[in-house]
């Protein structure tokens, strides 16, 4: 007999349920972009279909693969995630979209290597932690992930793109923290990071117009350029009440909110299902989380210390990428494309986000049954 736990249900019933909400407001939010683009109003419903289907691949073909093989080759998996990110600024590779050059093109397929340097930097410092574990607070071991990070940083800043930046700093600043370096390190960390995002702002004429559109998204001259964003979508999550306007029937998705079924995706929801709906989406997502957690502290319990700090960064991946999403979303940050995990549109995310649940699910296998 299977022994499901409530780990189990924590993680795969709230996974389950994102995923095919993610499809259905994909198909929502995108049917009139899709047959402008395409003459086929489910052109982006289709190809969502297809990437979720090669993520449950890909999450069933790291289930099969014992966690310490990622122990043992995380160095592999980082060393790809920074050629990736160099071959983006190759003319020949590199696509260049509403003037950010964030995708790599190999014929019809698109790879963004952003998100794969998620995956692989949860990984290696994860298994860093582990292998510095005595010496963690150390000078020496805390300046050598610091510099791989200011590499990464920057070549993701080159492309520009800010939000999966400061994703990617969080991260690896959360599980640094969580594995043990002290106090001091963790505040020059926290510093560091926001004098960068400073000046990664004040030197960027577009980053300062976002900000200050952010302060008044209703200023009639702002409206019509930086604040067109965040006034619409305030406008759609306004228009929906406590119970939507119902599934299909969204009015700031026909061409008033850019980006509707991958940035502002939320709005969308909440402007056809209602807060009602909102609300229940973010709880499937605490449920989600509280999973993902209990799994960690399993881990370390059975003094799996690689599996337990894995397992932490995936939770703490997904938590600040859906919290920046939603706080965008609502006007409680600056505009900046982040997707929602699961949810949102997008090949290279979704695939990403499965194939970590895959890991995550052979974790807590191994913690039942090895």
């Amino acid at each position: 007999m299977m022994n499901i736990t409530k780990k189990d249900i924590l993680v795969i019933l709230p996974l389950a349920i994102l995923l095919l909400l993610g499809i259905v407001m994909v198909a929502s939010s995108s049917i009139y972009v899709g047959d402008n683009m395409s003459s086929n109003p489910f052109h982006f419903a289709q190809k969502q279909i297809l990437f979720v289907a090669i993520g449950l691949i890909v999450l069933a073909i790291f289930l099969m693969i014992p966690s310490d093989f990622f122990y043992r080759t995380d160095w592999i998996f980082m060393l790809l995630s920074i050629c990736l990110l160099f071959i983006l600024f190759i003319p020949e590779f590199g696509t260049s979209v509403k003037g950010s050059i964030r995708w790599i093109r190999f014929g019809s397929i698109g790879i963004q290597p952003s998100e794969i340097c998620k995956f692989s930097l949860i990984l290696y410092i994860s298994g860093y932690c582990v292998r510095r574990m005595s010496e963690i607070d150390s000078l020496r071991s805390f300046l050598k992930p610091l510099t791989l990070l200011f590499l990464i940083s920057v070549l993701i800043l080159a492309q520009p793109d800010l939000g999966s930046t400061a994703i990617i700093c969080v991260l690896s600043v959360g599980i640094l923290f969580y594995a043990g370096i002290s106090f001091k390190q963790f505040c020059i960390l926290v510093l560091l990071i926001a004098v960068l995002g400073y000046l990664a702002i004040t030197t960027s004429p577009m980053r300062m117009a976002r900000v200050l559109a952010y302060t008044d998204p209703f200023d009639i001259e702002v409206v019509q350029n930086a604040g067109w964003q965040l006034s619409n979508s305030l406008i759609s999550i306004g228009q929906g009440g406590w119970f939507g306007l119902g599934l299909g029937n969204s009015i700031q998705k026909s061409f008033f909110l850019p980006e509707a079924h991958t940035d502002f995706i939320f709005a969308i929801l909440v402007e056809e299902l209602g807060l009602l709906g909102g609300l229940l989406m973010i709880l499937l997502f605490v449920l989600l989380f509280i999973g993902l957690v209990l799994i960690s502290f399993d881990s370390f319990k059975k003094e799996k210390f690689f599996q337990g700090y894995v397992v932490f960064g995936v939770f703490l991946l997904f938590a600040i990428q859906t919290i920046f999403h939603i706080a965008v979303n609502i006007g409680l940050v600056p505009t900046k494309g982040l997707t929602l995990p699961f949810v949102s549109y997008g090949g290279t995310s979704i695939i990403i986000v499965l194939a970590l649940m895959g890991i995550v699910l052979r974790i807590n296998y191994e913690n039942k049954f090895l």
